[in-house]
């Protein structure tokens, strides 16, 4: 496909850029898109071709509609010299936030989504996104029969998870949780019986079970990273706990939310200390 349009209104000055980043490369975590949305901005505004919305006094701001969608489009060319031949999904997220419906090429975004906390976890198993989906292709033609109504399954959980996130208030309760829960379960056997799964994928579910939390694969499979819902009402402990119990089977864990912001241009007074140390080690 052609590139997106872009009217520089002045050259691109000599820059020195600096990256830093808490997402772990290579996990199925979408560091390349974000990387590639961060770049994009950066790189359109620098020249001109989109806004500096930041005004004075201002910590964040976000750009227009249609400065998105070009932001978006130049991030999309990035991904595609990084992976060949992307969903492009991963790149939307990072530049609209919220959550996404992707179906069949489409991407809409999702109208009202909660913030849900979560704890990720990386395997550290790695794992070859080509390899998984040739093997989930060659069981759909071996088994068809078998593997349509699984596949038709899977698309019914992700139809339901829409509903029910869109029905949630911005605050969810813990009586909104159940349900949710349930659908994790249901979806990581579902992934299993397509072929990818993995027994470190497993082992994060039965740790987290233990605790009374939710968990499910997230990304490609076949090692790689998982999700665990945490209800507003789950105890630093049980979290803490979760924690302690993953870390000893090898595995690195962090605490954060689904339904952020996407991208977003920061004054330097809005960085926190950590961010602003590595950045000026950098």
């Amino acid at each position: 496909s052609s590139l997106p349009v872009c009217f520089c209104f002045r050259d691109v000055p000599n820059l020195d850029i600096l990256v830093w980043s808490q997402l772990p490369t290579g996990a199925g975590l979408g560091s390349s898109a974000a990387y590639a949305v961060c770049l994009a901005a950066a790189l359109l505004t620098a020249c001109g071709a989109i806004s500096c919305p930041l005004k004075e006094g201002e910590s964040t701001a976000r750009w227009t509609e249609e400065e998105l969608t070009l932001i978006n489009s130049w991030a999309f060319q990035g991904e595609r010299v990084i992976h060949g031949n992307p969903s492009g999904v991963d790149n939307a997220v990072g530049t609209w936030g919220g959550a996404l419906r992707y179906q069949s090429g489409k991407i809409t975004p999702l109208k009202r989504v909660p913030m849900l906390r979560i704890l990720l976890t990386n395997t550290k198993v790695p794992r070859s996104t080509k390899v998984l989906v040739a093997d989930v292709k060659e069981k759909l033609l071996k088994f068809p029969a078998i593997m349509n109504p699984v596949l038709d399954s899977i698309d019914a959980i992700s139809q339901e998870c829409q509903s029910l996130l869109e029905a949630m208030p911005a605050n969810p309760s813990p009586e909104d949780y159940p349900v949710l829960e349930e659908l994790f379960d249901i979806n990581q056997h579902h992934l299993n019986v397509i072929g990818v799964g993995h027994p470190s994928l497993d082992r994060l579910c039965q740790v987290t079970a233990s605790h009374g939390l939710h968990s499910k694969l997230t990304g490609a499979g076949g090692g790689g990273c998982g999700i665990t819902l945490l209800r507003p009402d789950t105890s630093l402990l049980a979290v803490e706990a979760a924690k302690e119990d993953l870390c000893a089977c090898g595995f690195e864990c962090w605490e954060t939310n689904i339904g952020a912001p996407g991208v977003t241009l920061h004054s330097t007074s809005s960085l926190n200390t950590k961010v602003l140390h590595a950045l000026g080690e950098s």
